[in-house]
């Protein structure tokens, strides 16, 4: 009896050692996997001090288009955001999304670009440098390309909002 009674034992721990083994190679086959998640580039994010809402003051500086004048003010809402597909920036007015611009944070500087955009008439192209970038203030060049190949450029200023 006490012969059965040990080799039962030795089977169990059998058992339990083969167990182990199993959960070692499962262990293994998944630490592989999080070291090849881990080399998959991260999500790029806007720095959180640019994560609020940011008034907009832009002035025509140059133009040889028909549809802006030099001294042409307007002002708008922008919101840095990011996702799982990109950074961008929601450019708002009326608290309606009047474009989007793809965003990249280099160095010292901001670049935003439109795709060619279909507006109400003419198609354009938009893109921003802000190359200015302090805590309470952004400033850069905003560059229109109409549809002629005309040339708009406006000085952009923005500031924290204050509304939430």
């Amino acid at each position: 009896m006490r012969e059965n009674a040990l080799l039962e034992r030795e089977k169990q721990f059998q058992d339990k050692e083969a167990d182990y083994d199993k959960l070692l190679k499962m262990r293994d086959s998944l630490l592989s996997i999080s070291k090849v998640k881990d080399t998959l580039p991260q999500i790029k994010e806007w720095p959180e001090n640019l994560k609020v809402a940011w008034n907009s003051k832009m002035i025509c500086r140059e133009s040889n288009c028909s549809n802006y004048v030099i001294g042409d003010q307007r002002s708008e809402v922008w919101e840095f955001v990011s996702d799982s597909t990109g950074m961008y920036t929601n450019v708002l007015s009326n608290n309606e999304i009047k474009r989007v611009f793809a965003g990249q944070y280099l160095e010292s500087k901001i670049v935003l670009d439109s795709a060619k955009e279909a507006s109400s008439k003419n198609k354009i192209k938009v893109s921003v440098v802000l190359d200015d970038i302090k805590k309470n203030i952004i400033k850069g060049t905003q560059t229109i390309t109409g549809q002629d190949n005309c040339i708009a450029k406006f000085s952009v200023e923005l500031t924290p909002s204050t509304k939430k």
